[in-house]
């Protein structure tokens, strides 16, 4: 399911063409830079670092003041694909969005899809991401825990940021 979330979300939505200014992750995947949206104090310095010339494409998954930082640096007609808002989840009082004037002054196109959207075409998904991670042009992280009795400190740990990549519970090896 992530890995057609982010098929869907990027290439059937995004479209990004040669060029554009995508938000980054760069020590497991070589990328120019990146930053952890946790451990930044000012959102829209840390974008403007990263993003001097502005983002063309913005996948969203966090929410709330990082979704607020984006809105200020995306680029002329760029596009955002919406898929959650983990900021969100747990708060008992959801932040607000200050910005989304932005969406009008710079043309912005935004929509927020779910995976199930583009389950009848998981056959299309297949044909073009099977392939590339068999040439390892496309690299999948899991982060394994051992033991049904893990489950709960792993399911936790997706709301605190602390795995990385798809969150598996191996129940047994056997």
């Amino acid at each position: 399911m992530p890995g057609t979330t982010a098929w869907a979300g990027f290439y059937e939505l995004a479209a990004p063409r040669k060029g554009e200014n995508v938000e980054i992750l760069k020590n497991k995947f070589g990328f120019d830079d990146a930053f952890n949206y946790k451990e930044e104090q000012d959102l829209d310095a840390a974008l403007k670092r990263c993003f001097p010339d502005g983002i063309d494409i913005y996948f969203e998954n966090v929410g709330g003041k990082m979704l607020d930082a984006v809105l200020l640096n995306m680029r002329l007609h760029g596009r955002i694909t919406a898929c959650g808002m983990i900021s969100q989840y747990n708060l008992s009082q959801p932040e607000g969005v200050h910005n989304m004037m932005n969406i009008v002054f710079k043309r912005i196109q935004m929509k927020g899809f779910l995976a199930t959207d583009y389950f009848p075409e998981y056959a299309k998904f297949l044909e073009v991401v099977l392939p590339l991670i068999r040439e390892r042009k496309i690299v999948y992280l899991e982060d394994i825990v051992e033991g049904l009795e893990n489950a709960p400190a792993a399911l936790v740990g997706l709301f605190t940021g602390r795995n990385v990549g798809k969150q598996v519970v191996v129940v047994s090896r056997e």
